[in-house]
């Protein structure tokens, strides 16, 4: 891309990243969506159609409206899990463009199949390889998207382009967590890292083992801080335990913290 391309945060600008994907950065920052949420537009250079991926969150018209004029003719619309701030749009996105939504889940998929662990899809002129990836989300996707030769990987809320993701204790797992940063790493380390949230990478591979590592130290600091509490993880409280590892962090995060904390605690019950 050229020095003119704007920078992440551009917000009202459809952003080039890759040949074959662009970004709308949705003007909702906060401490969970960090500068926005990311809305992808996919499609190879010759392709009349495009693919959407995450619409954003509700009341999004304006955001949406830029969307389908930049696409044209929306072939299809991929979530990468249920997180109202990357759902909330979809009802305004199907009246826009009538485009069909498909997702993990059979909720957030309409007028078509949900979506298949390892499922290929052809559109856009684009071969997007949907791989199943819980640990945020129980239903959360990435997806790996191919064009000549070029790789480039949707993560959602998996690996964000800054910071560390939160695990929802809803049905998020540690353990799933591991393993899906593992399945990334393997099969999409030399690709073009595009985040639910925040800058995109060159890479994924890099910004995939410092989550790996940065998880296993959180853990490490898990386990010493019940020793001082001298509490099991089936007795520990997960606020305790938030106030002394993340001790050094703003406690506005606190709540943020407790959330993965709680998934932690469950994935130490488990060994």
């Amino acid at each position: 891309m050229t020095g003119q391309t704007p920078a992440h945060p551009a917000y009202g600008l459809l952003r080039p990243v890759t040949e074959f994907a662009s970004v709308l950065l949705r003007d909702n920052p906060g401490v969970m969506e960090l500068d926005g949420t990311n809305t992808w537009l996919l499609r190879a250079p010759d392709s009349p159609t495009a693919v959407v991926v995450d619409p954003g969150p509700p009341r999004s018209k304006k955001h949406v409206r830029a969307l389908a004029e930049a696409a044209g003719e929306v072939e299809l619309t991929l979530i990468t899990h249920r997180h109202f701030d990357h759902t909330g749009a979809i009802k305004r996105m199907r009246k826009e463009t009538g485009a069909v939504h498909r997702a993990h889940s059979a909720t957030y998929s309409h007028g078509a199949p949900r979506i298949t662990d390892r499922e290929v899809i052809e559109a856009a002129g684009l071969k997007i390889t949907a791989l199943h990836t819980p640990g945020h989300t129980a239903d959360s996707m990435s997806f790996l998207v191919e064009w000549e030769g070029q790789r480039a990987i949707l993560t959602g809320d998996i690996i964000l382009g800054r910071g560390t993701t939160v695990l929802d204790p809803t049905d998020g797992g540690l353990g799933d967590y591991f393993h899906s940063l593992n399945r990334l790493i393997v099969e999409a380390s030399d690709a073009t890292l595009l985040p639910g949230h925040g800058p995109d990478h060159a890479e994924l591979g890099p910004v995939a083992r410092f989550y790996k590592a940065h998880r296993e130290e959180r853990l490490d600091q898990i386990r010493q801080a019940l020793d001082e509490l001298k509490v099991t993880p089936q007795q520990a409280k997960p606020m305790k335990v938030v106030r002394k590892v993340y001790s050094d962090v703003d406690p506005a995060l606190w709540p943020a913290a407790k959330m993965s904390v709680k998934t932690q605690l469950e994935y130490l019950r488990t060994l």
